[in-house]
């Protein structure tokens, strides 16, 4: 079995996780796969499509962490999974799913991946993005409007009614667990070149004990 290392990377909307997962990414190339918690939201079939806009997506029960843990541990132990894809427009999980291979380095993002002490138990590596709210909230009205087909008066709203008292209740605090805060968000150079030689240290350590 290949040796496998996991990094979470955590951090509130907006501050640059996918940034810093895709630039992680790009270094380990086909060596290399990221899995975002988005991925993993729960679907709410059950609820017309104006209740589920109005579902707290920033609260930890939102997601389907279970299924998260799971599939993790199946990637962890080279077995390869199915994962689910959710569509934000329509707020619900899809019927497709996309097989996942396992790979040398297993890049997790999220908001809330530092909550759950079974995801924090399977992380080699745990990087925290702390980046100013304003710039975190400016990004979000951007990438909502222009990827996801919101409008400003909704992004504005749901903001403040919850992604910012989720993230002062659960994101903040989870900071603590974190080996290393990155400032700045995710162009930090110095930290991404950090955290890059630290997966290789890994890597190379479990090589050489022949761990994995």
């Amino acid at each position: 079995m290949s040796s496998i290392v996991t990094v979470g990377i955590a951090g509130g909307t907006g501050s640059g996780k996918t940034t810093l997962a895709n630039i992680v990414k790009d270094y380990f190339g086909p060596d290399a796969v990221v899995i975002s918690q988005d991925y993993y939201y729960k679907s709410f079939d059950d609820l017309p499509f104006e209740e589920r806009k109005k579902i707290n997506y920033d609260h930890p029960n939102s997601f389907d962490t279970d299924l998260m843990i799971s599939q993790i541990r199946d990637l962890k132990n080279n077995k390869p999974i199915n994962r689910p894809v959710y569509s934000f427009i329509e707020f619900k999980r899809l019927k497709e799913t996309i097989t996942v291979e396992p790979r040398p380095v297993i890049i997790l993002e999220g908001i809330l991946l530092f909550n759950c002490a079974e995801l924090l138990d399977l992380m080699d590596i745990k990087v925290f993005v702390d980046t100013d709210s304003d710039i975190r909230f400016a990004r979000r009205l951007m990438r909502d409007i222009h990827e996801r087909g919101r409008n400003i008066d909704s992004v504005v709203a749901q903001y403040f009614n919850t992604v910012k008292p989720m993230h002062e209740a659960f994101v903040e605090p989870s900071k603590k667990h974190a080996d290393i805060i990155v400032p700045k968000g995710g162009l930090n150079e110095v930290a991404s070149s950090m955290i890059i030689e630290k997966i290789k240290s890994l890597i190379n350590g479990q090589q050489s004990t022949g761990e994995g």
